[in-house]
């Protein structure tokens, strides 16, 4: 199956993110989303926090008890090859999402009951390259459903379309 949106979440502030069916996104994330501190996530270069449903089940098969969501993604994506994205790689999400990834986000123990024995630096891209969530800000806005394609543009590609 191509890459796809495997599942949007959102939460009052804090983790886990629960699932939601669709959402809009506004230059500053996702409408019902919010985030507990500001100084380190959210705001337009972290407005959206992206996660890969494969690493997530290398994860579990590590033993650890992390799920969609649980570590504070507001996109667990499926079917993209994690290995090839990089900062300033852009995604094309549904029609008409426009984001570009801005940098690794940083674990913190708000995480840490997502990881057996509270490793939560398991996803550090420091001590694991290539098993961090990224961070990433909104080019164009839109309407997200569950199940829309994601694709990676070229580079130097201005838009998806």
């Amino acid at each position: 199956m191509p890459a796809h949106i495997f599942q949007l979440n959102c939460s009052a502030g804090g983790v886990p993110k629960l699932a939601v069916r669709e959402a809009e996104l506004t230059p500053t994330g996702l409408v019902g989303d919010q985030q507990r501190k500001l100084d380190i996530h959210g705001g337009p270069d972290r407005a959206l926090c992206l996660y890969s449903l494969e690493r997530i089940m290398t994860l579990q098969a590590e033993g650890h008890p992390i799920f969609p969501g649980s570590i504070g993604e507001n996109i667990t994506i499926a079917g993209l090859d994690w290995a090839v994205l990089k900062l300033g790689s852009r995604l094309q999400l549904g029609p008409d999402v426009l984001i570009e990834l801005t940098s690794y986000t940083v674990p913190c123990n708000t995480i840490r009951e997502s990881f057996h024995n509270d490793r939560f630096k398991r996803i550090s891209q420091k001590t694991h390259p290539g098993d961090s969530r990224y961070y990433a800000r909104v080019l164009q806005t839109g309407h997200l459903v569950t199940g829309q394609p994601v694709r990676l543009l070229p580079a130097g590609e201005p838009s998806g379309r």
